[in-house]
């Protein structure tokens, strides 16, 4: 059975990404994946870890995360049943450069 954080972290991913996906409609935020949402214990604080599929689209899309930081957490108290709803703050994920690092070094 999954813990408490662990189903709010889901939870949490998963309707930010419904947000990012069909309410922010900015065209420089280009397409974005939430490959990992980690929750503080007192769940006042959700660092999102956001990755982007064209790279050079990566700052110009965080610069509009974090413009449109205070909507996203508005439509995310609307959508979750909890007494409180985590400050948001946007992480760019590097796990793919690792990968394509890590893949480019096992073919040599």
């Amino acid at each position: 059975m999954a813990s408490k954080i662990d189903r709010i972290q889901s939870l949490i991913m998963k309707n930010i990404s419904e947000i990012i996906q069909f309410e922010i409609k900015d065209p420089h935020l280009g397409f974005v994946t939430i490959p990992e949402v980690r929750v503080s214990k007192d769940f006042s604080y959700a660092k999102v870890f956001v990755s982007f599929v064209i790279e050079s689209q990566a700052s110009e899309g965080m610069k509009v995360l974090e413009k449109s930081k205070g909507f996203i957490r508005s439509e995310l108290a609307k959508r979750m049943d909890t007494r409180r709803v985590p400050e948001l703050s946007f992480v760019l994920d590097e796990g793919f450069k690792r990968e394509e690092r890590i893949s480019e070094l096992l073919k040599k």
